[in-house]
């Protein structure tokens, strides 16, 4: 062979290029980890305020303080999940979680909200993890640029998600659990989904299967969540391109994509069948006299125009937009038409220059369908929290526009975006703020909608709480202005003049309550209080058990029927009430405490006592608790320990007139040496009834 195929066939080898150092894999599993551990840290921290936040008068009462049934996952509690329509919702991953907050931090308001903002900032984790995918997807480039420039757009477009101060409803309000928890298994499933289709054909059982299960979970956590089979059709149109375009809509893999929905679809029909017979447990539904059919259309379009404006300008967001009067051709409705009308014909033009507009457009309408008002329920135009999973195509639409804008000169779009986030952070954290008590809430929606009869009759609530009945009063007032046929707050009112001793006047607006609202049964419960004060027991007790044929689980009427008999000296009927009472609501110490006088009343002084000791259990500061212990003590000759009873009974209600007239009676005893010197007895606790506003 020659000298010269010799040198043909030598390997020329390049001069290696210079390079810098190798990161070790530690190094890049730190960096890799760094970005989510970044956004769920700026989370916590925009939203760090809630957890100084107390239960709110706008359902908190009947999720946690009133309903002793989630607490705890024993079997009667689980069984309870699983089975109940409780308010209108079937949310048993929900409550398992709630039972599960119980069980570490009882009734502080701290636990439930700390694990509300755990679970959004996860959610923000895993969104960033589903925006790398679809934007790497959809935006592919090559270059150390275009990586670094798609975790950028990733972590903003989770940080624009999680920051929107639109969030706070859902995670500041405890009640909406349901919420942030149905987003987490919703975003795991398009995670895992999106996951499927990048394997292929080749081993995507198990994700696909994964994904069904998460979604499973996502509508046993909320219902609203039954949007994702089609969701996920618009991501198998864009960005990931398994349908349209070359594929086609109804070639062999097209009939594929179709086919491997059909679980989601089938999951989706059965809780939608199991969400509308939850709504008609309550009754909560609409009818067509109260809402037309073109109303119900006009209150759709009008949510669509109305969050997106929302996301635009969060500001003044209130924990009520209520309905009130729909006229669809008033000015708001038809901006609301044109908006939608003039955004559906530029994602149409769009759809081939930016196909990410009309696939956020889509899956935006096709979220918010279920709460649009088609099918209304509920005394709201809108609500902040329907946009928890609605805002998230939109935030993958700036993210693109972002990345777009970082491969030409990403200095100059990195101030905007900063300035951005740190907007809405702030915005958020005063948001939350917002959310602190129900004096603080109501008094803000209020400021936000003077002409809420809704927020006026809540507000009074709070301020009745407060002590502050005269306001509270003024309150109820302007609420029956606004809506004169407001049968609660007539109730409430009545509630509040009898608390002033006003008890005619309070019947009389019971009465009104009852005309408006036959079946208002805290109206017949607080009539009969009422009653009852008068000395008008028979007629009280009619009153009570109309208030139980209406609502047969009312402990609060149970309570008050139980004192009711108790006062006629009927004590073997009054004992079935109140354990009925408890049956329903076993933590309520004042039945345990009317429990135990009628049984001093019978002279079984051991079983009274044991029954204050379990008032005293629940609540601590129970003052009329330590009271009636003082008095039973007394009785069984037990001077010093009913002394000190007595003492913390002052101790904790310091104009408590019988508990101070106990305590010297018994000193003097002691002093003097003779029960025969004593004046008075000592004075037993009066029962204490229940109030239902």
């Amino acid at each position: 062979m020659s000298r010269t195929s010799k040198a043909r066939k030598r390997k020329v080898v390049p001069p290696r290029e210079a390079r810098g150092p190798v990161p070790r894999p530690s190094t890049q599993r730190w960096v890799h980890w760094l970005v989510p551990v970044l956004i769920a840290f700026i989370t916590v921290g925009a939203f760090l305020p809630t957890l100084h936040n107390q239960f709110v008068s706008w359902d908190d009462d009947q999720t946690f303080l009133n309903n002793p049934h989630y607490r705890g996952l024993g079997w009667p509690q689980v069984r309870w999940m699983w089975t109940t329509f409780h308010m209108g919702h079937y949310v048993p991953l929900a409550w398992m979680t709630l039972g599960l907050d119980y069980l570490l931090w009882g009734m502080k308001p701290f636990g439930y909200h700390l694990t509300s903002l755990l679970l959004h900032a996860t959610n923000a984790v895993v969104f960033y993890l589903v925006a790398l995918r679809i934007l790497g997807v959809a935006r592919s480039g090559p270059g150390e640029r275009d990586k670094l420039g798609l975790v950028v757009s990733a972590a903003f477009t989770a940080l624009l998600f999680a920051l929107h101060p639109l969030r706070v409803e859902s995670v500041a309000w405890a009640t909406e659990r349901r919420d942030v928890l149905s987003a987490l298994f919703y975003l795991l499933t398009v995670l895992v989904y999106l996951r499927t289709c990048e394997r292929g054909e080749r081993g995507r059982g198990a994700y696909y299967w994964g994904a069904v299960a998460l979604f499973a979970c996502a509508l046993l956590s909320k219902s609203m969540a039954l949007s994702l089979p089609v969701v996920l059709l618009i991501l198998d149109v864009y960005p990931l391109r398994r349908l349209g375009g070359s594929t086609g809509w109804w070639g062999e893999d097209a009939r594929r994509v179709y086919l491997e929905k059909l679980p989601f679809v089938l999951l989706a029909a059965a809780v939608s069948a199991i969400a509308f017979m939850a709504q008609l447990s309550v009754h909560a539904a609409i009818s067509l006299t109260q809402l037309s059919a073109l109303g119900r259309l006009s209150v759709a379009v009008y949510g669509l125009s109305f969050y997106l404006w929302k996301m635009v300008l969060p500001v003044n967001l209130s924990p009520l937009y209520e309905l009130g009067t729909v006229s669809p051709w008033a000015p708001p409705f038809l901006l609301s038409y044109g908006v939608v009308l003039a955004l559906t014909a530029l994602a149409l033009a769009c759809r081939r220059r930016v196909p990410g507009l009309p696939a956020a457009w889509l899956a935006y309408v096709v979220i918010l369908l279920p709460v649009l008002g088609i099918f209304q329920s509920g005394p709201q135009i809108a609500a902040d929290r329907y946009t928890y999973q609605a805002g998230l195509g939109w935030a993958l639409l700036a993210g693109a526009a972002l990345l777009s804008g970082w491969r030409r000169r990403p200095a100059l779009v990195t101030g905007p975006v900063i300035c951005v986030l740190l907007g809405l952070g702030a915005l958020t954290w005063n948001q939350v703020h917002v959310w602190h008590d129900s004096g603080n809430l109501w008094a803000h929606a209020l400021a936000i909608d003077p002409t809420s009869s809704i927020a006026h009759n809540n507000l009074g609530s709070a301020l009745a709480d407060q002590g502050k009945l005269p306001e509270a009063v003024e309150h109820y007032r302007q609420a029956l202005q606004i809506k004169p046929d407001y049968a609660g707050a007539h109730s409430n009112w009545g509630v509040a003049l009898a608390d002033q001793g006003k008890l005619a006047e309070a019947i009389e607006h019971y009465r009104q309550a009852l005309q408006i609202k036959p079946n208002h049964a805290g109206a017949h419960n607080n009539w009969g209080l009422a009653l009852a004060r008068q000395g008008r027991l028979a007629e009280a007790i009619e009153h009570y058990r109309q208030a139980l044929q209406i609502k047969p689980d009312h402990a609060g009427a149970h309570n008050n029927l139980g004192n009711a008999l108790a006062d006629q000296g009927k004590l073997p009927e009054a004992v079935e009430h109140y354990r009925q009472a408890l049956q329903i609501k076993p933590d309520y110490a004042d039945v345990h405490s009317n429990w135990g006088v009628a049984l001093a009343d019978q002279g079984r002084l051991a079983e009274a006592i044991e029954h204050y000791r379990q008032a005293l259990q629940i609540k601590p500061d129970y003052a009329g608790a330590h009271n009636s212990w003082g008095v039973a003590l007394a009785r069984q000759g037990r001077l010093a320990e009913a002394i000190e009873h007595y003492r913390r009974a002052v101790e904790l209600r310091p104009n408590f007139e019988d508990a101070t007239s106990n305590l010297v009676n018994t000193l003097l005893r002691i002093q003097m040496g003779s029960d025969k010197s004593l004046t008075k007895p000592d004075a037993a606790l009066s029962r204490k009834g229940k109030k239902v506003e």
